[in-house]
């Protein structure tokens, strides 16, 4: 089997990149698998579920916090758009839209259920297996966190 150029330079970044230690599990692009699963954010003991949501996409919902276990019915009071603020803050989708991998996606939109704030330039960078950095900018200004994957029980 023969690789044209663009597979024989992706081979080799590949091949690169998982001796940087950079999170490498035989993907492909455009591949979820590294992203999947249930991460610890660092704000109130939060956890997100990062999930396929159609197509090549990942969303991630909201599963846990210790503001939801002291009121599970909590909801977006915080949203700029009075219409959402009745929606239940556990299940809602935070994360949605992005494509790419293994190691980058891009093109969805981050909101913060805790300000209200939302962007639609945002990055989720895998910087290991076991972190990831979410990324939200508005104009001039961006604000990163860093969550942390829990393993599965």
């Amino acid at each position: 089997m023969r690789l044209n150029r663009l597979e024989f330079a992706f081979s080799i970044a590949l091949a690169l990149s998982c001796g940087a230690g950079i999170a490498c599990a035989e993907q492909a692009p455009g591949s979820n698998a590294a992203i999947v699963g249930t991460w610890k954010t660092p704000k109130n003991d939060g956890k997100v579920i990062i999930e396929p949501c159609g197509g090549n996409a990942v969303c991630g919902r909201v599963a846990d916090g210790r503001q939801l276990r002291a009121n599970p019915d909590q909801t977006d009071v915080h949203n700029p758009d009075p219409a959402k603020r009745t929606r239940r803050i556990l299940g809602l989708n935070i994360l949605a839209g992005y494509t790419g991998g293994p190691t980058e996606w891009t093109g969805g939109s981050v909101y913060d259920p805790q300000t209200g704030d939302s962007s639609r330039d945002s990055t989720l960078t895998l910087k290991s297996s076991d972190t990831l950095v979410v990324k939200g900018c508005r104009l001039f200004f961006c604000r990163s966190e860093t969550w942390t994957r829990i393993a599965s029980q």
